[in-house]
């Protein structure tokens, strides 16, 4: 099989690849996610297949949410619209082409584990840090995905009863304190006690406006509160990846997501916490935490991947 074609599909976009056989993008489509439904939803990814094809290579699907082994995703938090969607079988019979569907994080997975921060492990795990938090998990070299096709929702485990409310209606998930928006609430929440001079003044002196890429500047800068926020988030970070490598023992954690772009502001504090917070790090073998290194593309490299299963 000399190619296959890959999307990735999110809140906000949907972007394409035709993947060919060594791993090289050969073509690449975009467009804005509809919000409308199902019917809208295919309509714009079965133009994107048609804009990549260039005979009936396979399709590969990669989508935020609880996908099944059949391709029907139940429930996806970023496209509210889509519930018990067949996405699989309906994007096939649009486009005439052969289709498998997964979560994005795994199809992320994959891809960093092929050509990425993940290559020559067996065990490693996934941790995207966006508006919430997904996980791809490969052990023992297959992402591992439960008995009903839903492993890998670790941002939903509790970390803290009291803690803030997640997104999905249940209190101090992890999700809750360690995603992108959780950096943004955090510094937002230190502006309105009056501190964050510095992050404050990045966001144009409105508290409110406050987000995540405001602390990083900063910090950046040297900022005292900036670089302390960071270090608490940080922390909250790695309570979770401590626990998931208690668990899992993997060899490398792989952060992928836009909080990456931190660099050693964040992976510093990040890889001293996790030591401090994993069971037995003196005694254990390291497990290193590395920014993934496909970036944005690798949902739609992963799906193509995991269309060569065709």
């Amino acid at each position: 099989m000399s190619h296959t074609i890959g999307l990735d599909i999110g809140g906000t976009k949907v972007l394409g690849v035709l993947l060919d056989a060594d791993g090289h993008i050969a073509r690449e489509s975009r467009q804005a996610s509809p919000h409308t439904g199902l019917d809208a939803l295919i309509a714009t990814s079965a133009t994107i297949v048609a804009e990549l094809r260039t005979a009936k290579e396979p399709v590969g699907v990669g989508i935020a949410g609880l996908v099944d082994a059949h391709g029907t995703v139940g429930y996806s938090p970023n496209l509210p619209q889509i519930r018990d969607a067949p996405i699989g079988d309906a994007l096939a019979a649009a486009t005439a082409h052969r289709v498998i569907v997964d979560n994005d994080a795994n199809v992320a997975a994959i891809a960093e584990s092929a050509y990425g921060a993940a290559r020559g492990t067996r065990h490693s795990l996934l941790v995207t840090l966006g508006t919430g938090i997904g996980g791809g998990l490969t052990l023992n070299g297959c992402v591992y995905r439960g008995a009903h096709n839903f492993a890998g929702e670790i941002g939903h485990f509790t970390v803290d009863p009291n803690g803030p409310m997640c997104a999905c209606g249940e209190r101090g998930h992890w999700e809750a304190i360690a995603s992108g928006s959780a950096l943004g609430r955090m510094a937002r929440e230190l502006g309105a006690q009056g501190g964050g001079g510095a992050i404050v003044a990045a966001a144009g002196g409105e508290p409110a406006a406050v987000r995540g890429i405001h602390v990083a500047q900063a910090a950046a800068h040297g900022d005292a509160d900036a670089l302390a926020l960071l270090a608490q988030y940080a922390d909250n970070i790695a309570l979770g990846l401590a626990g998931l490598a208690n668990v899992l023992d993997p060899e490398r954690i792989v952060i992928a997501g836009g909080i990456v772009e931190l660099g050693p502001l964040l992976f510093g504090p990040l890889r001293d916490a996790f030591r401090r917070h994993v069971e037995g790090s003196e005694y254990r073998r390291d497990v290193t935490i590395v920014p993934a290194e496909l970036g944005e593309r690798a949902g739609a490299v992963g799906a193509a991947i995991l269309a060569r299963e065709l």
